[in-house]
């Protein structure tokens, strides 16, 4: 049986010093607890190297800077801390959390600017997002709640806040049998999965919504890029959800994700074709480069 995560061995980066896992703890009246002043990335590390480590870095700072919690370290001083805890505890293939947050201190309501902003870094083993799934083609449902307008969030950040309604669909999904829940916009159009961006295959050619108002992945970058690289046509567009119908493949893109290929969502089906293999062993062999 896997370790609750609070009570293991091993070292987390904490405020500049490395401290013992059960002793990581925060104050209950931090501000991030009672109002989600908190913001985070994913990152994953293959046979020693953390994949785009500094691009997470920089991603984290900018969105500190869209909630207006300036972070208090530079790109490196958190590249180096990512570096420390993957040393302490001797992983060479981990996933790594870094947290920034509005900690406890003389402002205990909406406004925090005089409480500190904090930070922390863990990294634990973790396998595939999906488990099997990541190699049977995931099932989907359809959420039902909606990724907000950019006018109401600064959708740009990965801020903690912007994941409470992954949460609740990714519960409801896996009550009905399945891995994840497919997002629509606040217009209709296809957003995102509760922890990934989506892409399609028609006539050859790749679809992916445009990530203009929610986040724009690394690894959904990471991948474009790679498409292109190929030789493929990509359109970075809005997708109404009737367009489902008419895509051959799917699958999905998130550094905890990796590229998960999908069999189904709601009543749409795929098959796990060519493409979809092609780009999930090009990927794997890019992050183990």
């Amino acid at each position: 049986m896997t370790a609750a995560y609070d009570d293991r061995d091993g070292k987390i980066w904490m405020n500049g010093e490395l401290v013992d896992w059960r002793d990581a703890n925060v104050h209950i009246l931090s501000h991030a607890m009672h109002y989600a002043s908190s913001v985070f990335e994913g990152e994953r590390c293959y046979d020693g190297k953390i994949f785009k480590s500094h691009e997470h870095s920089l991603r984290l700072i900018e969105s500190g800077r869209l909630l207006d919690m300036p972070i208090p370290y530079t790109a490196d001083e958190i590249d180096a801390a990512k570096e420390a805890v993957l040393k302490a505890n001797g992983f060479e293939n981990a996933y790594v959390r870094v947290v920034a947050w509005r900690g406890s201190g003389l402002d205990m309501g909406v406004s925090a600017a005089r409480n500190p902003v904090c930070m922390a870094v863990a990294a634990w083993e973790w396998g595939s997002y999906y488990g099997d799934a990541k190699w049977q083609g995931a099932k989907l449902d359809v959420a039902k709640w909606k990724r907000p307008s950019p006018e109401t969030i600064p959708t740009a950040a990965k801020a903690a806040g912007l994941y409470m309604i992954c949460t609740m669909s990714k519960h409801a999904a896996e009550a009905k049998g399945c891995s994840d829940a497919l997002f629509m916009d606040w217009e209709g159009y296809v957003a995102e999965a509760t922890g990934a961006n989506i892409f399609f295959v028609k006539d050859g050619e790749i679809h992916t919504p445009l990530a203009d108002r929610f986040l724009n992945g690394i690894t959904r970058q990471t991948v474009i890029q790679m498409l292109k690289d190929k030789g493929f046509t990509v359109h970075e567009r809005r997708i109404l959800p009737e367009e489902l119908s008419g895509f051959s493949e799917c699958w999905l893109t998130g550094t905890a994700a990796e590229v998960t290929p999908v069999g189904q969502i709601g009543d749409w089906n795929f098959e796990v074709g060519q493409i979809t293999r092609d780009v999930a062993e090009s990927y794997e062999a890019l992050v183990r480069a």
